[in-house]
């Protein structure tokens, strides 16, 4: 494993829809395995693959809860339906130091590969709801900046802390 660099705001990487994935090869898993630990490494709770800069269709993403983690790695994946909707507070590993409220779903129904090359469905909500629409936007080349109803000042953030 090794820790890879993460991408800033204005990298072309980050503005390009990625390459859906078409075998899973010993190459996926090393960069899964470097996701994981580079996400680990900058205390983040999801990861896309561009945001290293590999233009593929791998996302990474923290399902723990209290402090307990458990990693959901999905390859090529995609939403089947999206439920309610919520605005929340979001920041970026590629943007730091910002954060914006974005309206997401509070509800998904993704499905993907796994590591082994296995259909996986997931229903998810709440945080990882958002976290994966989150990661499911940087693979289309989206920021959360290009979604944000507003973005926060300094002064607010430390009122909200």
């Amino acid at each position: 494993m090794a820790l890879r660099k993460i991408l800033s705001d204005n990298h072309p990487v980050l503005r390009t829809p990625a390459r859906e994935v078409a075998k899973i090869n010993s190459g996926v898993l090393r960069l899964l395995d470097d996701m994981i630990e580079t996400m680990r490494e900058a205390q983040g709770v999801g990861l896309a693959a561009n945001q290293v800069g590999v233009s593929k269709r791998i996302l990474i993403a923290d399902a723990g809860k209290d402090g307990e983690e458990k990693i959901i790695e999905l390859i090529n994946p995609q939403c089947d339906s999206a439920e309610g909707e919520e605005v929340g507070l979001e920041g970026c590993l590629s943007v730091p130091g910002a954060y914006g409220e974005v309206s997401r779903a509070t509800e998904l129904s993704v499905r993907a590969l796994n590591r082994e090359g296995r259909e996986i469905k997931l229903r998810v909500s709440g945080l990882l709801a958002r976290i994966l629409q989150h990661e499911m936007d940087h693979l289309e080349g989206i920021l959360f900046t290009d979604k944000a109803l507003r973005m926060l000042d300094p002064e607010e953030l430390q009122s909200e802390e």
